[in-house]
């Protein structure tokens, strides 16, 4: 992953924030938009839709007012001119109750006038006015839809119709007067309609709101124009319209493409008398202008949406400069500090922010306290350093002395115990045996002191040479503490070829074997074996001393190699020792470029040593 800067962190994590904060209030927004302005335009539509019906079942009701006040006994052209229908009938009573009409038949038999909209079929249409005939007659567009076969001209019309029945003096129905409205071509009434709902709001040439009366699946009324600016009679529903309003009698409500542009739509069932559906009537509201106007609104939002987010990204600019500046400064005096530049001060950031004050002072103050501590250190360890190299100039004198001092008394133990110097009785010779054995174990503490003086100082020379391992170091370990292994009757088992050769310092491998044989067969069991392996693994001499004795634990193992350091175990109370063997021997592998560790086994420990063979 790339590093970037904190200040580059902070206003790339502002930027985000503020984008998707704006990408989110975008989208609320538009749909907010969107919703309230096309839910409304819907709930409108469907308020026209009740207006305009309102308006259609008015006119019927007019034409039956205009039957009220009317003489009916004036000539039917003239009541038709007078109640501006355009057709008018006066029939008798017997006609009247056969006639295809069942406004007129049920004006006859419940001998009550009665108004409604029904379908005038061709026979019925054959017998009208030419006028009516052609106004009836409109061309029917094609259409792709499986539906039954329409003809090319529709021959049947609607009407909006209202008959009344003529009493006569013994008080039955004589005769039967009925007149009405054809729905067919009948413009002035959809525009009347839209002008009362919508009024004449026109967008780019197209009426906003449109008012349209189908007759079956047929447009036979409308304020719709079509691509030629003409309006768009004879001219089909959908299939999913027709369907829904039509053969299931449901109103419908959604969007519509109507003559190729969108509308807001409503449609709903036209009823005859009967209940039978003979058409549909349809109110809807262009969407464009809606749409233009849903995006000038969505593009004031979106215009104060960059201005807030171009003014938050300043702010934010501005905000992660004033944070980053003195973390950045802050920085640079850390790393001043990482170079020794101790005592190193920052000044104050030019901020308002109180913590990046006080984080200043806090720095400002651990510098000083740090060349402080620095200053204090520096003259302990001068001190350290002089102490130590009198603890070491005298444990290499002292060391020194005692070893020409010792090995004269050595000599001189040893050669009165053996008779050298005349015979002892039992009694002397018991007590200067113990006199040998502490001059014998003094004497190898000051081997071990002399060779620590030598390893603390840095003076452990390695003078290599090739020998055998077990004849010029191990064997000859053996051998020196064999007094030792015969005492506790410990078995010896060594598997060290004779003819493995290794190039080191033979000196300091024989103090490495003394140690870890001395190790084994003072900590071992009594009764118990000493096995001695090596092997060759590649370039590398890997050396085992197992022996048995209590196995020690993963605590005792951490300071077992440790300076001056003596495991608490029961075997080691009645064992002298100063705890330098194995640190020694660890300095002495490790100087040889090796390592050594132990293995606690079940009935014992090995010692594992390991070195390059050249």
């Amino acid at each position: 992953m790339k590093n970037r800067t904190l200040k580059k962190q902070i206003v790339a994590s502002f930027a985000i924030v503020i984008a998707v904060l704006s990408v989110c209030t975008f989208a609320l927004g538009y749909y907010i938009v969107r919703t309230d302005i096309f839910e409304r335009i819907q709930t409108e539509v469907e308020r026209s839709l009740e207006g305009a019906r309102t308006v259609y079942d008015e006119q019927i009701r007019r034409i039956g007012a205009s039957f009220d006040i009317a003489d009916l006994n004036q000539p039917p052209d003239v009541l038709r001119d007078k109640m501006q229908v355009h057709y008018l009938y006066r029939i008798s009573v017997a006609e009247a109750l056969d006639h295809p009409s069942e406004i007129v038949a049920r004006a006859a038999g419940q001998q009550q006038p009665i108004g409604g909209t029904r379908l005038i079929g061709p026979d019925e249409l054959a017998g009208m006015d030419e006028a009516i005939v052609r106004r009836a007659q409109i061309a029917v567009k094609p259409k792709t839809r499986d539906h039954a076969a329409a003809p090319a001209t529709l021959a049947s019309a609607m009407a909006k119709e209202h008959a009344v029945p003529v009493i006569g003096p013994d008080g039955t129905v004589t005769e039967v007067v009925y007149g009405g409205r054809i729905v067919n071509r009948d413009y002035e009434f959809v525009d009347h309609i839209r002008r009362l709902v919508f009024g004449d709001e026109v967008y780019r040439g197209l009426p906003v709101g449109t008012v349209t009366i189908f007759l079956d699946d047929v447009r036979i009324s409308t304020n719709v124009l079509d691509e030629d600016g003409q309006r768009a009679i004879g001219t089909r529903i959908s299939e999913a319209v027709y369907n829904e309003v039509v053969q299931e009698g449901r109103r419908w409500r959604d969007r519509a493409l109507v003559v190729g542009h969108w509308y807001k739509a409503a449609y709903e069932p036209i009823y005859t008398i009967d209940g039978q559906i003979i058409g549909i009537f349809y109110v809807g509201i262009l969407e464009e202008p809606f749409h233009g106007r849903a995006a000038r609104v969505l593009l004031a939002f979106l215009a104060v949406i960059v201005a807030a987010s171009a003014l938050a990204f300043v702010l934010a600019y501005i905000l992660a400069g004033s944070v980053s500046r003195p973390v950045t400064e802050l920085l640079e005096g850390t790393q001043k500090l990482s170079h020794g530049h101790l005592g190193h001060l920052i000044r104050p950031p030019h901020s308002s922010i109180r913590e990046m004050h006080q984080l200043a002072h806090a720095f400002n103050d651990m510098s000083v306290r740090l060349e402080e501590r620095e200053v204090r250190i520096q003259e302990n360890r001068q001190q350290l350093e002089e102490l130590n190299k009198s603890y070491l100039d005298l444990l290499g004198f002292v060391a020194h002395e005692l070893k020409g001092l010792l090995s004269s008394a050595v000599m001189n133990a040893y050669a009165l115990r053996d008779g050298f110097l005349g015979m002892i009785n039992f009694k002397q010779k018991k007590a200067v045996d113990s006199i040998c054995r502490n001059l014998d174990y003094l004497a190898a503490t000051v081997i071990k002191f002399l060779n620590l003086s030598r390893i603390e100082r840095d003076k452990l020379e390695i003078n290599k040479t090739r020998f055998s391992l077990w004849q010029d170091a191990f064997g000859h370990a053996v051998q020196t503490f064999s007094k030792l292994i015969n005492d506790k009757q410990i078995k010896v088992v060594n598997e060290i070829d004779s003819k493995l050769t290794v190039s080191a310092d033979q000196d300091l491998m024989l103090i490495v074997a003394n140690n870890l044989v001395s190790n084994a067969a003072k900590y071992g069991a009594a009764g118990g074996q000493i096995m001695l392996r090596a092997e060759e693994d590649g370039s590398r001499i890997t050396v085992e001393v197992y022996n048995d004795g209590r196995p020690i634990t993963d605590t005792q193992r951490e300071s077992l190699f440790k300076k001056f350091s003596r495991l608490e175990t029961p075997e080691k109370k009645n064992v002298k020792g100063t705890g330098l063997g194995l640190y020694i021997t660890k300095q002495i592998i490790e100087s040889h470029g090796g390592q050594i560790d132990v293995e606690p086994k079940t009935n014992g420990n090995s010692f594992i040593i390991q070195f390059p063979k050249e």
